[in-house]
């Protein structure tokens, strides 16, 4: 609010002093109205300035400054070549502009390359105190996973939710769809949950692209001006960051990295769930999703069996596990001879309901010594 007040004033105060002064020859009203319009402009190069690194900032001005000492070099050589008239004027002021802009570019664009730790003093201590930005996506979080994962205490730095992703996700809650309306609202309460952790510092920022209308393009766009990472499961996001050169962190990635490893070999004993769709298979599950298609188990779906497993696919929608089941093995197993506790084992069944007495014990007489 005090900037917006001190933006008000600075834009009245131009106005101000275009009216009394009349730079522009014209009437007050007019340069008064001039005076507006040249302190919106100053106030529009300022917002877009704000968005702009400290290293494109350093380096624009540094392209700038070499652009005018080579326009000043050049003017020289215009005026000891060109007649004095309206043409060398024109010829000065053009090639003022062109390297100046040219400077501003070439310079903001290197920028990047600077190490500014490497001059010290105020820019070393800068790198030191650099925060790490995590910007979350609709998808994350709407997942919710996320926030099991911020209460472990695995993210640091700064967690940053756009505007523009709490817009999409009042959409996705106001929506008339009661799927849509219920994950819209889900990702309110998770956003909710993740500021009452202590330990997660999230903040809401304002910067918008208006340029830019998809919301996935806004996110790699934000995450390369706050020099962050997303934080998304979404596929295809995470591709277009990768191509663009932004770091992502994909929730799906990580929950298949803490997985179990399973070998080729080895023994499961998984519950069979349903009707694999190859012939004679059956589906099963693990406790944290994996799929697990059996051969020959078919006719043991609503049974645990033990399996082997033969082979491990790994793809981008998660991890499979292929295994068969031995029915004969299994025969064998259960037609194994187990042993018998006689001492505890129940009164063997006499048929006809004969009831078989115990003998009485029978007292043996000892010779008196």
């Amino acid at each position: 609010m005090d900037l917006v007040l001190v933006r008000f004033l600075f834009v009245l105060i131009v106005a101000v002093a275009c009216y009394f002064i009349q730079p522009f020859g014209r009437s007050a009203n007019f340069d008064a109205g001039i005076g507006v319009l040249i302190g919106l402009g100053v106030i529009l190069f300022e917002w877009r300035l704000r968005l702009v690194s400290l290293k494109r900032l350093i380096g624009a001005a540094i392209g700038s400054i070499l652009g005018i000492i080579g326009a000043y070099l050049f003017a020289l050589v215009v005026r000891s070549s060109v007649p004095e008239g309206h043409t060398q004027s024109f010829l000065q002021i053009l090639v003022m502009l062109l390297m100046a802009y040219v400077g501003l570019i070439v310079g903001a664009n290197k920028g990047d390359l600077l190490n500014l730790a490497a001059l010290g003093g105020i820019f070393g201590g800068e790198k030191q105190s650099k925060k790490s930005y995590k910007i979350l996506d609709t998808s994350v979080i709407i997942d919710g996973r996320i926030a099991d994962i911020a209460e472990t205490g695995f993210l640091d730095g700064v967690i940053v939710t756009p505007q523009f992703v709490l817009r999409e996700l009042q959409l996705v809650a106001d929506s008339a769809d009661s799927l849509k309306r219920n994950r819209g609202r889900r990702g309110l309460d998770i956003l909710q949950r993740l500021q009452k952790i202590a330990s997660v510092n999230i903040q809401i920022v304002e910067d918008d692209f208006p340029s830019v209308r998809e919301v996935d393009l806004k996110l790699i766009e934000l995450a390369k001006l706050y020099e962050g990472k997303i934080i998304t499961n979404d596929f295809n996001l995470n591709k277009v960051a990768q191509l663009q050169g932004v770091a992502v962190l994909n929730i799906n990635e990580l929950a298949n990295s803490l997985k179990p490893i399973v070998l080729p070999g080895e023994t499961m004993r998984v519950f069979i769930l349903k009707e694999g769709k190859e012939y004679n298979q059956g589906v099963a599950y693990l406790d944290d999703g994996t799929m697990v298609v059996v051969d020959n188990a078919r006719k043991m779906i609503g049974k645990t069996i033990d399996i082997s497993v033969t082979s491990v696919l790994q793809t981008t929608a998660g991890k499979m596990i292929f295994g068969k089941w031995d029915e004969r093995a299994a025969a064998r197993q259960d037609a194994t001879p187990r042993p018998v506790n006689l001492a505890s084992s129940p009164a063997t069944p006499v048929p006809n309901g004969v009831e078989v007495k115990k003998p009485p014990a029978v007292m043996v007489d000892r010779p008196a010594e």
